[in-house]
């Protein structure tokens, strides 16, 4: 099996170093801009958040050169790695990013602060930044695909981020197969044991794996490019011989070039672990009743959510921090409940706070949810709500929106890109909106491209 999946892997590079010279098919493009633009969002929305910018600051503080933009207020600039590593701290603090559905991973995460930074400093012209996202992404998903966890130990974003940041810096270098296969498998070796439990505990650290991952990856490059690589097989021996996952090399070279994994991703409105969307979702439905009836919150004297077995893992009820918030379901339905959000005000102080929150937190039972279906209804919930006159209200939801099989509308994304970047960047979300659209900026470099969505910038 070492074999095998040491030859998927090498198809898998081979395929990508020759597809990069390729133009995108018109659906995939679209998909990768909608990522980036997404992704983007994601990362600016959490730039005014005090460890963000503390760490910025650090950063700058070290870089040498000026090649490379950090998308926070005033738009900063470093070199190439110290700039990846400041976007990639930001880049799913606030769990606004997208995501791959078929597999616990956010490909676009672990791709694009090493991506845009690359990108910048050679000048690469948008349309080939867009083909070198969809192929890192590919790489990328296909190993967590490939390599799944049989129990959620090691969190994708330490165990994938560095395959991603890697693939990333060797696409848009223009690297030959070799050399993209040398860094890419390089930068597995030193994949992270980041455990998933920090991100339930909500221990910040959490937040930093896809900032180290992404200096990471890039140095893998650099050192695979001198040789200094690593072999097919590493994959296989990192993820079965060390993490302990199961394999499916098939995984890594089926539908190559047809079956694309970008098409593949969710997006999200609710800033909190999708594994929560579901019981979030319903929630809100049992809080508009709530609303219809002019009934109080306090109205609720017990909560009982039944959920699929990776919700069950979302247990904290008394979160110390805002990552422990965004990954606790007691939490995450009783905010939804109270507040009738799922998004940043959910998940904020304020909210943490909310003496209304915590007490309702405190009466959330989570049980196994009695029918999970194959995918994309694979995570479901049923939340329960028992009121104080003894009524009991129930609400369903099979499948969270937000993926391919229950998009959001492309308004609906707009406005959260607007809400996410437009007090730092007002021309931002209408800047990016027209790359997804194919508005006649293919052959800009993305160096140009950054200068038109920071030109106006709040200082």
């Amino acid at each position: 099996m070492r074999a095998t999946a040491g030859r998927g892997v090498t198809q898998l590079m081979t395929w990508a170093a020759g597809a990069s010279v390729r133009d995108l098919p018109a659906p995939i493009r679209r998909r990768a801009a909608l990522i980036l633009a997404d992704n983007l969002g994601a990362m600016v929305a959490a730039t005014s958040e005090p460890m963000v910018q503390a760490a910025q600051q650090d950063l700058l503080r070290r870089s040498c050169h000026a090649e490379a933009t950090i998308f926070a207020r005033g738009a900063p600039r470093g070199d190439r790695s110290a700039a990846a590593a400041v976007n990639g701290m930001a880049a799913t603090w606030c769990e606004l990013d997208e995501g791959f559905r078929s597999a616990p991973c956010h490909a676009g995460a672990y791709v694009i602060p090493a991506l845009l930074a690359e990108a910048e400093a050679s000048g690469l012209p948008l349309s080939r930044m867009l083909v070198c996202l969809a192929l890192a992404y590919e790489i990328t998903a296909r190993a967590a695909r490939a390599f799944p966890y049989p129990v959620m130990t090691v969190h994708p974003h330490a165990g994938f981020v560095t395959i991603g940041a890697a693939a990333a810096s060797a696409l848009v270098r223009g690297c030959d197969a070799a050399t993209l296969l040398g860094g890419v498998t390089g930068a597995a070796s030193m994949s992270f044991a980041g455990p998933f439990n920090h991100a339930v505990d909500g221990v910040m650290v959490r937040n930093a794996w896809t900032s180290a991952g992404a200096w990471v990856g890039m140095q893998a490059v650099d050192w695979a490019m001198r040789g200094i690589s690593g072999i097919p097989e590493t994959f296989y021996d990192v993820f079965v011989g060390a993490f302990g996952t199961d394999v499916a090399p098939g995984a890594l070279t089926e539908g190559l070039g047809e079956a694309w994994a970008v098409a593949d991703g969710y997006h999200k409105i609710f800033a909190c672990c999708q594994y929560a969307h579901s019981a979030v979702e319903a929630s809100l439905v049992l809080h508009q009743r709530l609303r219809s009836e002019g009934l109080d919150p306090d109205a609720i004297h017990e909560v009982v959510v039944a959920t699929h077995p990776r919700g069950l893992l979302l247990t904290t009820v008394e979160p110390a921090t805002d990552l422990a918030a965004r990954f606790s379901m007691p939490h995450a339905t009783s905010a939804s409940a109270v507040l009738g959000t799922g998004g940043q005000a959910a998940f904020s102080a304020q909210a943490m706070a909310d003496p209304r929150i915590a007490n309702l937190r405190r009466r959330v039972s989570l049980v196994p949810h009695p029918n999970i279906q194959p995918s994309p209804n694979d995570r479901p919930a049923r939340v329960l709500w028992r009121l104080r006159d003894g009524r009991e209200w129930a609400a369903d939801c099979s499948s969270a929106q937000g993926g391919a099989d229950r998009p959001f509308d492309e308004a609906t994304l707009l406005t959260k890109l607007r809400e996410n970047t437009g007090s730092d960047f007002p021309a931002m979300a209408d800047r990016l909106w027209e790359v997804v659209e194919g508005t006649g900026h293919d052959n800009m470099p993305w160096r140009d491209m950054v200068s038109r969505i920071t030109a106006e910038t709040a200082k």
